[in-house]
């Protein structure tokens, strides 16, 4: 059988990818950690929230498997997919199934970003967004941020993980190496994303504004006495 190369993840997608994961991380250590270790869990926060908005507008503009219009599944296609009866195009950017856990990870993250920003500790870290909320919407969103939204984010990544695990070594899938050179080889032909110098050019500077926002979250900061 004739196989094709496909380039399905384009560089910006993989970039943010795997950025996230290295943020993820180090938010978690350094939340657990504490004290001058806060002051990297802050800049981290700030760069998570520049990273979901630039995915955010990368899922409107960016490589074709990339948008959110190709993964944007209704619940009958899921349902099918589950039932073991899958689209032919489920295995060539994120299957159904995929496609919910990233929705539901993003959301999840965005929560816990706005959160942080809404969180303090009273003791020396408060996000730059405390002061223009009431002290029970501080009290609300800290508890979630701590607690629950720690939970999730850690529940998240790790079923992320073993989906992984799974498709690979069970349903012999191909799915981290293509998020590492962009290809996936399959039996079809299939539409790829673009990635070339233009595109990645516009990545930039969708990356740039998004950090030009993340930069102008943080500088809402109450000054320091």
């Amino acid at each position: 059988m004739t196989q094709h190369t496909v380039r399905i993840w384009d560089l910006p997608t993989r970039i943010f990818h795997w950025a996230l994961a290295a943020c993820i991380v180090g938010l978690v250590i350094t939340a657990n950690v504490g004290g001058n270790a806060m002051v990297w869990h802050f800049r981290l926060g700030y760069t998570v929230l520049a990273l979901l908005v630039f995915r955010l507008v990368w899922g409107l503009v960016g490589g074709r498997w990339s948008r959110f219009s190709a993964f944007l599944y209704s619940p009958a296609r899921l349902l099918q997919y589950l039932r073991g009866a899958p689209h032919p195009e489920d295995g060539i950017g994120h299957s159904p199934l995929g496609a919910l856990s990233v929705f539901v990870l993003l959301a999840v993250l965005a929560a816990q970003v706005g959160t942080g920003l809404l969180s303090d500790d009273e003791i020396a870290f408060a996000g730059p967004l405390t002061q223009y909320v009431s002290n029970a919407v501080v009290g609300l969103a800290t508890n979630y941020h701590k607690d629950i939204g720690q939970f999730l984010v850690l529940s998240l990544v790790g079923l992320h993980v073993l989906a992984i695990i799974f498709y690979v070594r069970v349903r012999k899938q191909q799915l981290v190496r293509p998020m590492l050179d962009g290809d996936k080889t399959l039996p079809e032909v299939a539409a790829p994303s673009r990635d070339d110098a233009l595109s990645r050019i516009a990545a930039l500077v969708v990356l740039a504004l998004s950090a030009g926002v993340a930069w102008w979250v943080s500088s809402l900061a109450a000054p320091a006495f």
